[in-house]
Protein backbone atom coordinates (compact mmCIF):
# COMPACT_ATOMS: atom_id res chain seq x y z
CA UNK A 1 0.00 0.00 0.00
CA UNK A 2 1.39 3.72 -1.13
CA UNK A 3 1.34 6.10 2.08
CA UNK A 4 2.74 9.68 2.44
CA UNK A 5 4.19 10.72 5.81
CA UNK A 6 4.97 13.92 6.65
CA UNK A 7 7.30 14.48 9.94
CA UNK A 8 10.44 12.51 10.36
CA UNK A 9 11.44 12.66 13.70
CA UNK A 10 12.16 10.45 16.32
CA UNK A 11 8.37 8.56 15.50
CA UNK A 12 7.76 8.87 11.88
CA UNK A 13 11.27 7.61 10.35
CA UNK A 14 10.77 4.63 11.87
CA UNK A 15 7.20 4.31 10.90
CA UNK A 16 8.43 4.46 7.52
CA UNK A 17 10.94 1.89 7.87
CA UNK A 18 8.81 -0.17 9.06
CA UNK A 19 6.34 0.25 6.71
CA UNK A 20 8.87 -0.54 4.01
CA UNK A 21 10.31 -3.89 5.66
CA UNK A 22 6.69 -5.03 5.60
CA UNK A 23 6.78 -3.52 1.51
CA UNK A 24 4.67 -0.99 1.27
CA UNK A 25 5.72 2.34 -0.69
CA UNK A 26 5.90 5.71 1.51
CA UNK A 27 6.70 9.20 0.47
CA UNK A 28 7.87 11.12 2.96
CA UNK A 29 8.03 14.86 3.42
CA UNK A 30 10.17 16.73 6.71
CA UNK A 31 11.43 20.33 6.47
CA UNK A 32 14.80 19.05 7.51
CA UNK A 33 16.04 18.21 3.91
CA UNK A 34 19.14 15.76 5.54
CA UNK A 35 16.09 13.74 7.19
CA UNK A 36 14.46 13.20 3.76
CA UNK A 37 17.67 12.40 2.18
CA UNK A 38 18.87 10.33 4.85
CA UNK A 39 15.26 7.90 4.59
CA UNK A 40 15.50 8.15 0.44
CA UNK A 41 18.56 6.51 0.71
CA UNK A 42 16.79 3.49 2.42
CA UNK A 43 14.31 3.09 0.06
CA UNK A 44 11.44 5.92 0.21
CA UNK A 45 10.26 8.80 -2.23
CA UNK A 46 11.17 12.12 -0.95
CA UNK A 47 9.59 14.85 -1.87
CA UNK A 48 10.10 18.73 -1.65
CA UNK A 49 6.56 19.75 -0.24
CA UNK A 50 3.02 18.61 0.66
CA UNK A 51 2.04 19.70 -2.98
CA UNK A 52 4.88 17.47 -4.18
CA UNK A 53 4.50 14.51 -2.19
CA UNK A 54 0.65 14.52 -3.13
CA UNK A 55 1.24 14.58 -6.40
CA UNK A 56 3.23 11.67 -5.97
CA UNK A 57 0.39 9.32 -4.48
CA UNK A 58 -2.01 7.57 -5.90
CA UNK A 59 -5.93 7.82 -5.68
CA UNK A 60 -7.33 7.40 -2.78
CA UNK A 61 -4.45 9.07 -1.38
CA UNK A 62 -3.39 8.51 2.16
CA UNK A 63 -1.15 11.20 4.34
CA UNK A 64 -0.17 10.33 8.07
CA UNK A 65 0.95 13.43 9.46
CA UNK A 66 3.18 12.73 12.52
CA UNK A 67 4.03 16.43 13.95
CA UNK A 68 4.00 17.69 17.42
CA UNK A 69 0.33 18.27 18.40
CA UNK A 70 -1.06 22.35 17.93
CA UNK A 71 -0.27 25.07 15.25
CA UNK A 72 1.80 22.90 13.36
CA UNK A 73 -0.34 19.97 13.00
CA UNK A 74 -3.13 22.28 12.57
CA UNK A 75 -1.54 24.19 9.42
CA UNK A 76 -0.38 21.12 7.62
CA UNK A 77 -4.11 19.73 7.70
CA UNK A 78 -5.12 22.93 6.73
CA UNK A 79 -2.89 23.08 3.94
CA UNK A 80 -3.63 19.09 2.81
CA UNK A 81 -7.71 20.23 3.06
CA UNK A 82 -6.67 22.26 -0.24
CA UNK A 83 -4.20 19.75 -2.30
CA UNK A 84 -6.38 16.53 -1.40
CA UNK A 85 -9.53 15.57 -3.39
CA UNK A 86 -12.61 13.57 -2.40
CA UNK A 87 -11.85 10.38 -1.16
CA UNK A 88 -8.48 11.04 -0.10
CA UNK A 89 -7.46 10.29 3.53
CA UNK A 90 -5.51 12.17 6.30
CA UNK A 91 -4.18 10.33 9.57
CA UNK A 92 -2.99 12.18 12.46
CA UNK A 93 -0.52 10.16 14.33
CA UNK A 94 0.74 12.50 17.24
CA UNK A 95 -0.69 13.41 20.15
CA UNK A 96 -3.20 15.93 19.29
CA UNK A 97 -6.42 16.72 21.19
CA UNK A 98 -8.98 14.59 20.87
CA UNK A 99 -11.76 17.39 20.05
CA UNK A 100 -9.48 18.53 17.49
CA UNK A 101 -9.75 15.67 15.79
CA UNK A 102 -13.17 15.99 15.83
CA UNK A 103 -13.26 20.01 14.81
CA UNK A 104 -11.04 18.67 12.14
CA UNK A 105 -13.42 15.87 10.95
CA UNK A 106 -16.61 17.71 11.12
CA UNK A 107 -14.09 20.49 8.70
CA UNK A 108 -12.93 18.20 6.18
CA UNK A 109 -16.17 15.75 5.67
CA UNK A 110 -18.16 18.44 3.54
CA UNK A 111 -15.04 18.41 1.09
CA UNK A 112 -14.97 14.36 1.13
CA UNK A 113 -11.02 14.41 2.84
CA UNK A 114 -11.87 11.45 5.61
CA UNK A 115 -10.01 12.34 8.47
CA UNK A 116 -8.19 9.40 10.77
CA UNK A 117 -6.72 9.70 14.18
CA UNK A 118 -4.32 7.50 15.70
CA UNK A 119 -3.22 7.45 18.93
CA UNK A 120 0.62 5.89 18.55
CA UNK A 121 2.33 4.38 21.64
CA UNK A 122 5.72 3.08 21.00
CA UNK A 123 8.74 5.18 21.27
CA UNK A 124 11.54 5.07 19.92
CA UNK A 125 11.79 1.46 20.25
CA UNK A 126 8.31 0.89 17.53
CA UNK A 127 10.60 0.03 14.79
CA UNK A 128 12.07 -2.80 16.61
CA UNK A 129 8.73 -3.30 18.51
CA UNK A 130 6.02 -2.29 16.70
CA UNK A 131 3.65 -0.12 17.66
CA UNK A 132 0.24 -0.12 19.71
CA UNK A 133 -1.81 1.92 17.94
CA UNK A 134 -5.69 3.20 19.19
CA UNK A 135 -7.79 4.47 16.22
CA UNK A 136 -10.73 6.63 15.63
CA UNK A 137 -12.49 7.19 12.12
CA UNK A 138 -15.25 5.99 10.11
CA UNK A 139 -15.11 1.98 10.30
CA UNK A 140 -14.61 1.21 6.66
CA UNK A 141 -12.04 4.03 6.04
CA UNK A 142 -9.86 1.97 9.42
CA UNK A 143 -10.30 -0.99 7.28
CA UNK A 144 -9.13 0.17 4.02
CA UNK A 145 -6.09 1.15 6.09
CA UNK A 146 -6.01 -2.29 7.72
CA UNK A 147 -2.40 -3.23 5.63
CA UNK A 148 -0.67 -0.10 7.11
CA UNK A 149 -1.56 -0.81 10.83
CA UNK A 150 -1.24 -4.14 10.67
CA UNK A 151 2.44 -4.04 9.39
CA UNK A 152 2.86 -1.32 12.10
CA UNK A 153 1.87 -3.34 14.91
CA UNK A 154 3.77 -5.07 17.08
CA UNK A 155 1.95 -8.59 16.76
CA UNK A 156 1.06 -11.07 19.47
CA UNK A 157 5.03 -12.24 19.66
CA UNK A 158 5.54 -13.98 22.97
CA UNK A 159 2.88 -12.18 25.08
CA UNK A 160 0.59 -14.99 26.86
CA UNK A 161 -2.75 -14.56 25.16
CA UNK A 162 -5.87 -13.85 27.69
CA UNK A 163 -8.45 -16.07 28.45
CA UNK A 164 -12.38 -15.91 27.32
CA UNK A 165 -11.34 -13.68 24.19
CA UNK A 166 -13.09 -15.98 21.77
CA UNK A 167 -15.35 -13.95 19.39
CA UNK A 168 -13.81 -10.54 20.07
CA UNK A 169 -11.78 -8.27 17.35
CA UNK A 170 -8.65 -10.31 16.79
CA UNK A 171 -6.71 -6.80 16.26
CA UNK A 172 -6.43 -6.04 20.04
CA UNK A 173 -4.59 -8.98 20.22
CA UNK A 174 -2.05 -8.21 17.82
CA UNK A 175 -1.64 -4.52 18.69
CA UNK A 176 -4.36 -1.92 17.20
CA UNK A 177 -7.84 -1.47 17.92
CA UNK A 178 -10.36 0.90 16.06
CA UNK A 179 -11.44 2.78 18.85
CA UNK A 180 -14.60 4.32 17.79
CA UNK A 181 -15.43 7.38 15.13
CA UNK A 182 -13.37 10.14 14.98
CA UNK A 183 -11.52 11.63 18.28
CA UNK A 184 -11.97 8.36 20.20
CA UNK A 185 -8.53 7.12 18.93
CA UNK A 186 -6.68 10.17 20.95
CA UNK A 187 -8.94 10.23 23.71
CA UNK A 188 -8.03 6.45 24.73
CA UNK A 189 -4.30 7.42 23.92
CA UNK A 190 -4.87 10.49 26.27
CA UNK A 191 -5.75 7.95 28.80
CA UNK A 192 -2.75 5.78 28.25
CA UNK A 193 -0.31 8.41 28.54
CA UNK A 194 -2.12 9.61 32.20
CA UNK A 195 -2.12 6.31 33.59
CA UNK A 196 1.58 6.09 32.01
CA UNK A 197 2.33 9.12 34.52
CA UNK A 198 0.62 7.46 37.58
CA UNK A 199 2.68 4.55 36.72
CA UNK A 200 6.18 6.42 36.44
CA UNK A 201 5.48 8.05 39.51
CA UNK A 202 4.88 4.89 41.83
CA UNK A 203 7.95 3.54 40.05
CA UNK A 204 10.13 6.97 41.23
CA UNK A 205 8.84 7.18 44.50
CA UNK A 206 9.44 3.91 45.32
CA UNK A 207 13.05 3.54 44.48
CA UNK A 208 13.28 6.85 46.25
CA UNK A 209 12.44 5.41 49.37
CA UNK A 210 14.56 2.42 48.84
CA UNK A 211 17.77 4.92 47.80
CA UNK A 212 16.89 6.74 51.14
CA UNK A 213 16.43 3.67 53.11
CA UNK A 214 20.50 4.81 54.37
CA UNK A 215 18.78 8.35 55.54
CA UNK A 216 20.99 9.55 59.07
CA UNK A 217 17.54 10.49 60.54
CA UNK A 218 16.69 6.56 60.58
CA UNK A 219 17.85 4.31 63.74
CA UNK A 220 20.91 2.67 62.76
CA UNK A 221 19.30 -0.74 62.93
CA UNK A 222 16.81 0.57 60.66
CA UNK A 223 19.21 1.35 57.78
CA UNK A 224 19.93 -0.51 54.56
CA UNK A 225 22.53 0.11 51.90
CA UNK A 226 20.49 -1.26 49.31
CA UNK A 227 21.40 -2.07 45.59
CA UNK A 228 18.80 -0.24 43.21
CA UNK A 229 19.69 -1.76 40.69
CA UNK A 230 19.61 -5.20 41.23
CA UNK A 231 16.29 -4.68 42.94
CA UNK A 232 15.00 -3.20 39.99
CA UNK A 233 16.10 -6.17 37.83
CA UNK A 234 15.08 -8.95 40.04
CA UNK A 235 11.40 -7.18 40.10
CA UNK A 236 11.78 -7.66 36.24
CA UNK A 237 11.68 -11.16 36.70
CA UNK A 238 8.40 -12.84 38.09
CA UNK A 239 7.15 -9.87 39.67
CA UNK A 240 3.61 -8.27 39.69
CA UNK A 241 5.08 -5.12 38.89
CA UNK A 242 7.06 -6.32 36.07
CA UNK A 243 6.95 -3.92 33.29
CA UNK A 244 8.32 -2.29 30.06
CA UNK A 245 8.54 0.91 32.33
CA UNK A 246 10.40 -1.34 35.09
CA UNK A 247 12.61 -2.66 32.38
CA UNK A 248 13.76 0.90 31.32
CA UNK A 249 14.19 1.75 35.21
CA UNK A 250 16.29 -1.12 35.40
CA UNK A 251 18.72 -0.29 32.23
CA UNK A 252 19.02 3.40 33.75
CA UNK A 253 20.44 2.36 36.92
CA UNK A 254 22.26 -0.64 35.56
CA UNK A 255 24.23 2.40 34.19
CA UNK A 256 24.05 4.97 36.54
CA UNK A 257 22.63 4.38 40.51
CA UNK A 258 22.72 7.31 41.15
CA UNK A 259 21.67 9.19 38.05
CA UNK A 260 23.43 11.93 37.36
CA UNK A 261 23.16 12.26 33.76
CA UNK A 262 19.29 13.71 34.87
CA UNK A 263 18.42 17.01 36.56
CA UNK A 264 15.11 15.42 37.78
CA UNK A 265 13.48 18.76 35.64
CA UNK A 266 10.82 16.53 34.23
CA UNK A 267 8.30 18.07 31.56
CA UNK A 268 4.43 16.92 30.88
CA UNK A 269 3.32 16.52 27.20
CA UNK A 270 -0.21 18.09 27.62
CA UNK A 271 -2.01 14.59 27.57
CA UNK A 272 -2.05 14.59 31.85
CA UNK A 273 -3.60 17.77 32.10
CA UNK A 274 -6.18 16.72 29.09
CA UNK A 275 -6.71 13.69 31.28
CA UNK A 276 -7.12 15.06 34.14
CA UNK A 277 -9.70 17.78 32.29
CA UNK A 278 -11.56 14.30 31.39
CA UNK A 279 -11.96 13.39 34.79
CA UNK A 280 -13.25 16.42 35.92
CA UNK A 281 -15.76 16.69 33.01
CA UNK A 282 -16.74 13.06 34.00
CA UNK A 283 -16.85 13.54 37.95
CA UNK A 284 -14.62 10.55 38.06
CA UNK A 285 -11.88 11.19 40.97
CA UNK A 286 -8.10 10.59 39.73
CA UNK A 287 -6.49 11.22 43.01
CA UNK A 288 -3.04 9.17 41.81
CA UNK A 289 -3.16 10.76 37.90
CA UNK A 290 -3.83 14.31 39.34
CA UNK A 291 -1.11 13.65 41.69
CA UNK A 292 1.39 12.42 39.55
CA UNK A 293 0.84 15.12 36.79
CA UNK A 294 1.62 18.02 40.06
CA UNK A 295 4.65 16.07 41.24
CA UNK A 296 5.65 17.08 37.47
CA UNK A 297 5.26 20.51 37.75
CA UNK A 298 6.79 20.32 41.58
CA UNK A 299 10.19 18.96 39.65
CA UNK A 300 10.18 22.33 38.21
CA UNK A 301 10.98 24.45 41.37
CA UNK A 302 12.82 21.01 43.16
CA UNK A 303 14.46 18.08 42.05
CA UNK A 304 14.57 14.88 43.48
CA UNK A 305 16.12 11.30 42.65
CA UNK A 306 12.42 10.39 41.81
CA UNK A 307 12.69 12.99 39.16
CA UNK A 308 15.78 12.19 38.05
CA UNK A 309 14.24 8.46 37.31
CA UNK A 310 11.09 9.65 35.89
CA UNK A 311 13.40 11.21 33.59
CA UNK A 312 15.40 8.61 32.85
CA UNK A 313 12.24 6.51 31.79
CA UNK A 314 10.76 9.11 29.15
CA UNK A 315 14.33 9.37 27.88
CA UNK A 316 14.19 5.63 27.52
CA UNK A 317 10.76 4.92 25.84
CA UNK A 318 10.23 8.59 23.88
CA UNK A 319 14.06 9.62 23.75
CA UNK A 320 13.14 12.65 25.58
CA UNK A 321 15.72 15.39 26.67
CA UNK A 322 14.73 17.16 29.36
CA UNK A 323 15.28 21.02 29.79
CA UNK A 324 17.88 21.88 31.86
CA UNK A 325 15.29 23.63 34.28
CA UNK A 326 16.88 25.43 37.70
CA UNK A 327 19.85 24.32 39.23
Amino acid sequence: MQLGMIGLGRMGGNIVRRLMQHGHDCVVFDRDASAVTTIVGEGAHGSGGLEDLVKQLKPPRAVWVMLPAGKITEATVEQLATLLDRGDIIIDGGNSFWQDDIRRGAALAPKGIHYVDVGTSGGVWGLERGYCMMIGGDKAIVQHLDPIFAAMAPGIGDVARTPRREGRDPRAEQGYIHAGPTGAGHFVKMVHNGIEYGLMQAYAEGFDILRNATSAALPEAHRFDLDLGDIAEVWRRGSVVSSWLLDLTAAALAGDERLEAYSGFVEDSGEGRWTINAAIDEAVPAEVLSAALYARFRSRQEHTFADKLLSAMRMGFGGHVEPKGKA
